[in-house]
């Protein structure tokens, strides 16, 4: 690899005394990724400088190489095209070594923070996403607490007033909806605190909760042929465009989440049986699935003709440098640059909407509650239940016909 990047003086860099052994590794790792010749050049010239900074700083062989002294190497923040080279170069080498963090001490705050992330998992067993939800809550309480000038030792004496004052103050940045639910993760966390008598008892049972009527907004829902027109806009001349018409097309097709597509691998496509299987982060349980026709010749036409050839096992890639696994982030961007594309009046910012567009579907076909719960990965039955909102023909034969005015009642209102 090096040999063909610098024919003449390859050996220049082959022979550096702490980055050596790793540079034609390195630079293959980047030629995979869909790094162009120049770029991986640049990167690998960079380490030159990098070497010697780290045996200024004492690093006399591999072995001592740490994160805190690779990161060292990088400059400030600039405007110089070489410091962004070096900071860019930083950045990769890191990734490519997988240097882990030091371990250092925690704060009180992330110390506290990390007794209740393990709280929420082992004890109540919620999910990651929910896991992150509540812990971001709780930071941002802690931290409302101490820019008034009262740390950790003041949760001992917290009272009602500060609680509302957060709560107001979060109030005005968001909406009901989403205050009603840190009102919930502020309540959990105030729980866990009690449990361990660091906080007043029942102070969680003192918040007040933003009024929501069950049923006052409807699940974000498109009409079958708004889907239908979305997906035949997608351009599949593109290796891109593939990719994002299988990916659409899952979720359209099975109501699967965004993680769930992400997180597809190889081996959860069984070709010979024609089933699907797809791992679910909510529920941390597989979902076995038929592999629709359609659904089948899409995936097959990207792999086949779309699909970079990364070192991975998902399904669906990155096709921007650095190529490699996409996450659940790229899936929302996809959707947007999809709706975007094709000029229809979507009104939904993430492919959410998708999948509520498919339990309406199963639900107008007749499909029962429970069967849409277990193919959509529910937990409980009212999670299903608020697609039954949008029944209308369902609804429509549940009021009882008005009864016709009779002549005599007509002629007493004249």
């Amino acid at each position: 690899m090096l040999k063909d990047l610098f024919p003449k003086n390859h050996t220049r860099y082959s022979s550096l005394p702490l980055l050596g052994s790793v540079v034609e590794g390195f630079a293959e790792s980047l030629m995979n990724q869909r790094y162009r010749p120049s770029s991986i050049r640049g990167r690998v010239r960079a380490l030159k400088r990098i070497d010697l900074k780290l045996r200024h700083l004492g690093c006399k062989n591999p072995e001592m190489l740490t994160e805190e002294l690779l990161q060292r190497c990088a400059p400030p923040p600039g405007r110089c095209h070489d410091d962004v080279e070096i900071s860019t170069t930083v950045r990769l080498l890191k990734l490519y070594l997988e240097l882990l963090p030091l371990e250092v001490p925690l704060s009180p705050i992330n110390q506290k923070l990390s007794e209740f992330s393990d709280f929420l998992q082992n004890v109540r067993g919620l999910s990651a996403s929910t896991i992150e939800n509540h812990v971001s809550t709780a930071r941002r309480f802690i931290e409302a607490l101490r820019n008034q000038g009262r740390g950790l030792s003041h949760l001992s004496r917290l009272n009602q007033d500060d609680i509302e004052s957060f709560v107001q103050h979060v109030g005005r940045e968001v909406d009901r909806g989403r205050l009603q639910h840190i009102v919930a993760q502020l309540r959990s966390f105030l729980r866990f605190l009690s449990s361990r008598a660091e906080v007043p008892l029942g102070l969680d049972s003192q918040i007040d909760t933003p009024r929501m009527y069950r049923g006052e907004k409807l699940p974000r829902s498109l009409e079958w042929d708004m889907i239908r027109k979305l997906l035949d806009s997608i351009d599949r001349s593109t290796s891109m465009g593939k990719r994002d018409y299988a990916m659409m097309l899952l979720i359209a097709t099975y109501g699967l989440r965004s993680s769930e597509v992400a997180g597809l691998k190889f081996d959860d496509i069984q070709w010979r049986t024609n089933r699907l299987r797809v791992f679910q982060p909510k529920t941390t349980s597989p979902l076995i699935l038929p592999l629709v026709d359609e659904v089948g010749k899409a995936i097959l036409d990207y792999l086949q003709s779309g699909r970079p050839a990364v070192p991975c096992r998902q399904v669906f890639v990155r096709h921007k440098i650095p190529i490699g696994n996409l996450e659940r982030t790229g899936v929302t961007d996809a959707f947007q640059s999809c709706v975007r594309k094709s000029g229809l009046p979507i009104p939904f910012q993430g492919p959410h909407c998708l999948r509520h567009s498919y339990a309406v579907y199963l639900l107008r076909q007749g499909t029962s509650i429970k069967v849409i719960g277990d193919v959509l990965g529910h937990r409980s039955f009212e999670s299903t239940c608020v697609y039954l909102r949008l029944g209308i023909e369902d609804l429509r034969a549940v009021p009882l016909s008005l009864p016709t005015p009779s002549n005599n009642t007509e002629a007493g209102h004249e």
